[in-house]
């Protein structure tokens, strides 16, 4: 069974870092995108960041300069370093993936996974 688990988040104190891990286990073929979403009290999921599996990212213009997304292919592994962070940063984070898994007939199917969250709040 193929899934994704998130970890590193806490409280931090506002001008904090914090940096996320989501490490996908099972039989895995390959892993194509990966991001990460957030989602405050009373608001809507939202897209943090996001990577290829060639390394390409793309964030949320908001948090361009604060928030580095990376990956590590090797061990099928996805970080979020989150620096200068702020009360408004307080939310669920999600580990997102398109991952691919051979069936039995040989073929490749992808599917989108959710890690269950992490909470990361941001307080003094």
């Amino acid at each position: 069974q193929v899934q994704l688990v998130e970890s590193g988040g806490g409280l931090v104190q506002p001008g904090g870092s914090l940096r996320l891990s989501c490490a996908a286990s099972g039989s895995i073929f390959s892993i194509k995108r990966m991001g990460w979403y957030r989602q405050a009290p009373g608001k809507e999921r939202e897209l943090v960041a996001s990577i290829t599996g060639g390394g390409n990212t793309n964030y949320a213009d908001s948090l361009k300069g604060r928030f580095t997304i990376s990956r590590d292919n090797a061990i099928n592994t996805m970080y979020l370093q989150m620096n200068s962070l702020k009360p408004e940063d307080t939310a669920v984070y999600y580990c997102n993936a398109e991952i691919g898994v051979r069936d039995s007939d040989a073929t490749v199917r992808y599917l989108e996974l959710w890690g269950q969250g992490t909470l990361v709040t941001v307080s003094s």
